[in-house]
């Protein structure tokens, strides 16, 4: 049996050999097609390993309650008008008493401007307490973090990230030297490690640059600069009254998140009239990038499978026309004795052959997505950086990964299409009258 299987495939490949062009040119079709499917879920499922690393980083155990402006707030040219929204220091107290929440790590931010000496730069400045650091899983390049003694001094020291301490000291050591925000100088005490952007998550979780924080005491923040902040968009004056921008919540178990925000959620809606607040459960978030990224790969499979098709219909175009050139050796086969059977079977192995083969090729293209996208994005970023810079981290950071499942099943599928569009030129082949072959010129 496995003789006969090797000669027929062997004869199969020798009947292809005789028109090369024409049979590279049909697996061209199903090579693209597999490509195609290994291609698209290798960046789909980049682009949501990133997503799912991203809200893995915010932690299953947490809740993160952030204040939101209102829609219906604007800038107002009165001086004496104030908004007034978001998290309060009555609403931090109301959510500690949450039996299930294990720690409570109050956030308060700005965006504004730092000096040293000739050197300055746009920053956010966060006031935070000493439990920011694990909560958000940040490590230190040098020095320290705050600790909580700083919180009860209402120190002026202040932590800086990466790109923060190499514009402001690109030739010195940052600790202890001293940095002007706003009115006051600080003192450096710790720098942070370099830490990739997140992208924003749907609606539910702005992106966040690690690199340009300024990390100073709470109190520190509130005793200095107060909660009453005041900007200049558009030439107006914007007055803003805001005590806690973010509350961030830690469960003491990861299966009692979901009701824990119900509380907090209902606590919140009990004292704001309005929605000046947002609720972003990771665990619910992880949830949804899987049920998403699971739809995702299907619909690119979906998308991809249309190649296959297409590549399907090539092969079937090729072998009828095949089946139409050989008619008098089909002919003289079956006046030798040859079965019906033979002749399907002749057919059908070369359409193996040929999808076979043109799966393999586009397997082995399959893994070349890795190398083209970042070869793509080291072009980009060496030869066109304006066109770079324009690009939103997901896609600067995007690391494809073939998953092995695309792999099997784009070949699978390139194989059973090539069965199912051989079937009819060999079924064709095989009812052919023997003695009207024979006559074909």
């Amino acid at each position: 049996m496995l003789s006969y299987v090797l000669r027929t495939l062997k004869l199969g490949i020798k009947s292809l050999s005789l028109h090369a062009l024409r049979s590279s040119l049909a697996m061209v079709g199903i090579l693209i097609g597999v490509m195609a499917v290994i291609w698209l879920v290798a960046l789909g499922e980049g682009v949501s390993d990133q997503a799912q690393k991203q809200i893995e980083q915010l932690g299953a155990r947490n809740i993160i309650i952030k204040s939101v402006k209102p829609a219906a707030s604007g800038t107002s040219g009165d001086r004496t008008f104030v908004t007034i929204y978001g998290l309060t220091d009555a609403d931090y107290d109301r959510l500690i008493t949450i039996p299930t929440v294990k720690r409570a790590v109050p956030m308060r931010e700005l965006s504004t401007v730092v000096r040293h000496e000739g050197h300055a730069m746009a920053a956010q400045l966060v006031g935070c307490v000493s439990d920011y650091y694990q909560i958000n899983h940040l490590s230190m390049a040098q020095g320290r973090f705050l600790e909580q003694q700083h919180e009860i001094d209402k120190a002026t020291v202040c932590v800086v990230a990466a790109d923060v301490a190499l514009e402001l000291f690109p030739l010195q050591n940052p600790i202890g030297k001293r940095i002007l925000i706003d009115q006051d100088f600080y003192t450096v005490i710790g720098v942070t490690e370099s830490r990739e952007s997140s992208a924003s998550i749907g609606g539910s979780l702005a992106g966040r640059e690690y690199n340009r924080d300024i990390y100073i005491p709470v109190t520190t923040f509130r005793t200095r600069l107060g909660d009453e902040l005041t900007t200049s968009p558009s030439g107006g004056v914007d007055r803003e009254l805001v005590e806690i921008s973010q509350i961030t919540l830690m469960i003491e178990d990861v299966e009692l998140v979901e009701e824990s925000a119900a509380i907090a959620r209902i606590l919140l809606e009990k004292y704001h009239l309005e929605d000046d607040y947002s609720i972003v459960v990771p665990k619910e978030l992880l949830r949804q990038a899987e049920v998403l990224r699971a739809m995702f790969n299907v619909l690119l499979v979906l998308i991809a499978g249309i190649s296959l098709l297409v590549g399907g219909i090539g092969i079937m175009n090729i072998m009828l026309a095949t089946v139409t050139e050989r008619t008098r050796e089909i002919g003289v086969r079956r006046a030798l004795g040859a079965r019906r059977s033979d002749i399907i079977t002749q057919f059908l192995a070369e359409t193996v052959v040929l999808t076979g083969t043109g799966g393999l090729t586009g397997v082995a293209f399959g893994f070349l997505c890795g190398p083209a996208v970042f070869g793509v994005q080291y072009v980009l970023k060496n030869f066109l950086p304006n066109v770079w810079t324009t690009l939103p981290p997901a896609i600067q950071n995007l690391e494809p990964l073939v998953a092995p499942w695309s792999v099997g099943v784009a070949f699978s599928i390139s194989v059973i299409v090539g069965v199912l569009f051989g079937l009819y030129p060999a079924r064709r082949a095989a009812l052919m009258d023997p003695i009207e072959a024979l006559r074909h010129e």
